[in-house]
């Protein structure tokens, strides 16, 4: 999809030299990845027997990390709309349980250049997914089936990401960009669902008008 964008705004922009610029005409593109780090965390659960006796109270919370990548579109001097996807996972237990969150849609973002600095604030409007596995005691390595040893969760959601961030142009293509966001489940809300601040590190590459 990131490759889409890119070829299409491409040919796009070698159409839009061709006509009088616009308050909100077609102002370059830009798109690259980044890599992830934050604190996040989720509610209280409970977690049960097969038979559905309570066990004892889990709460997930720690370091997560991941990477994914943007692409943006520009129009007029602001206003930049595209497409962005990460993949963070965080570790759940000394026995090898992890929760995997997936997530991705359309953006956008107003932003603001100040000689090479370029702050943006936005957001993004799509939908995820959550894989969980909490392994309640260490695995044996062999090929019995173990009662009362692993629950597994998998459930999908839409997303709504608020961000903000801050590009510095090493080069009139290359940007290195700072970004903040925080993930929310809107539509499927688990206690099992862990979110908190996130900051991105990585390059854009870029192609915009001046």
């Amino acid at each position: 999809m990131l490759l889409f964008f890119l070829l299409f705004s491409s040919g796009w922009a070698d159409a839009q030299e061709e006509k009088p610029r616009s308050k909100m005409a077609f102002s370059g593109y830009g798109g690259g990845m980044m890599l992830h780090a934050g604190y996040v965390q989720g509610k209280t659960f409970t977690l049960c027997d097969s038979d559905g006796n309570p066990m004892y109270d889990k709460r997930l919370r720690g370091c997560a990390y991941g990477i994914g990548g943007a692409v943006k579109v520009g129009f007029g001097r602001h206003l930049r709309i595209g497409c962005e996807g990460y993949v963070t996972k965080m570790r759940n237990d000394r026995f090898g349980g992890f929760t995997s969150i997936g997530w991705g849609g359309i953006l956008a973002d107003c932003s603001w250049t100040l000689g090479r600095w370029t702050l943006f604030v936005g957001g993004t409007v799509g939908g995820g997914g959550v894989r969980s596995l909490l392994m309640l005691a260490e695995a044996p390595g062999d090929f019995l089936v173990e009662d009362h040893t692993a629950s597994y969760r998998h459930y999908t959601f839409m997303a709504i990401t608020p961000f903000l961030g801050v590009e510095w142009a090493v080069l009139q293509r290359i940007h290195l960009t700072l970004k903040a966001d925080w993930l929310f489940n809107v539509t499927n809300p688990q206690p099992d669902f862990v979110s908190g601040a996130r900051i991105y590190f990585g390059i854009m590459f870029c192609h915009w008008k001046s």
